[in-house]
């Protein structure tokens, strides 16, 4: 059979060069085995490396409980309340102002709590389609920002959602307290 440049040529009663060519890549060459491993000179102890200091990135400590004061009195205060809470315990992960356009992103927490306003879950409520780290960098500022406070004479559930309104440089806004 005569082909002028045509890849698919025969070769051979009717085995296309292509089918050649694919069985010959398939097959791999042998290596030839590694060498025994040589017993290990003992070595002296390698010397206490100090970590460099951190002096760029200050760290964040957890708030204290919060003082005692008149207890909320509905939900809606108490979510000013915990929406400030946020933005004091995430100083550099916040922004105050004008809410930009458009948003990186926005995810949506519901914040379950325990009677003493501690954590007790977090459900996500939205999930941005894109910036999917923002969920993790919501859920770890109210983590920072709990305990929220007494919450006991409120009106069950304990819980309250929370919208996260992230700018680009990924800092975000609590939206209660953009209203």
């Amino acid at each position: 059979m005569k082909d002028k440049g045509n890849r698919w040529t025969t070769v051979r009663k009717g085995i296309p060069l292509a089918g050649l060519l694919f069985l010959a890549a398939c097959t791999s060459p042998r290596l030839p085995a590694p060498p025994a491993p040589q017993p290990a000179a003992p070595s002296p102890a390698p010397a206490p490396v100090t970590p460099p200091p951190q002096a760029s990135t200050p760290s964040v400590r957890p708030l204290p409980p919060p003082v005692s004061r008149a207890p909320y009195r509905n939900w809606d205060e108490f979510r000013l309340h915990a929406g400030r809470r946020l933005v004091q315990a995430n100083p550099n992960g916040t922004y105050t102002g004008a809410v930009p356009e458009p948003l990186l992103a926005i995810p949506v927490l519901e914040v379950e709590l325990n009677a003493d306003g501690s954590v007790r879950r977090i459900v996500v409520q939205r999930q941005p389609s894109q910036a999917k780290d923002t969920v993790q960098l919501a859920i770890d500022a109210v983590n920072r920002a709990a305990p929220f406070g007494d919450v006991s004479h409120l009106p069950r559930p304990w819980k309250f959602s929370e919208v996260f309104l992230f700018r680009d440089d990924r800092r975000f806004k609590p939206r209660v307290l953009d209203l």
